[in-house]
């Protein structure tokens, strides 16, 4: 079931992603000033990789079932709606304070990946 929830928040992720970069490319381009907009595509990027990087944890879980991948997921998530977010919201509103948050995103982000790197080494326990 865990890689189930993995693969499915990857893919919606990976579509609101799509939908957002779009979103960012045509209707927020003429609205905000180049620095909002490029922390705003900073958010998409983050967000589409770690869809990516939710799919691998599905399958390492698949491979390695075990705390380090399980863990991995939700950091990637957790980190995700940190860090995308954050930059979403910064840049829509022009509150700078918002990215106060964003290095803890990348913290978890970060700290996902040292989990899915330990994964296939640790003893599975499934």
């Amino acid at each position: 079931m865990t890689d189930r929830v993995f693969f499915t928040i990857g893919c919606a992720l990976g579509f609101t992603g799509v939908a957002l970069g779009a979103f960012g490319a045509h209707a927020l381009k003429a609205r905000l000033a180049p620095e909002l907009l490029a922390a705003f595509e900073t958010g998409v990027r983050y967000q589409l990789t770690h869809a990516l990087a939710l799919l691998a944890v599905a399958w390492a879980w698949t491979r390695w079932p075990g705390r380090p991948a399980f863990v991995s997921g939700w950091l990637f998530i957790v980190g995700t709606l940190l860090f995308s977010g954050s930059l979403y919201a910064l840049s829509i509103t022009g509150v700078r304070e918002l990215g106060l948050v964003t290095p803890f995103g990348g913290i978890a982000l970060l700290t996902g990946w040292l989990c899915l790197l330990i994964a296939p080494w640790r003893k599975t326990n499934p």
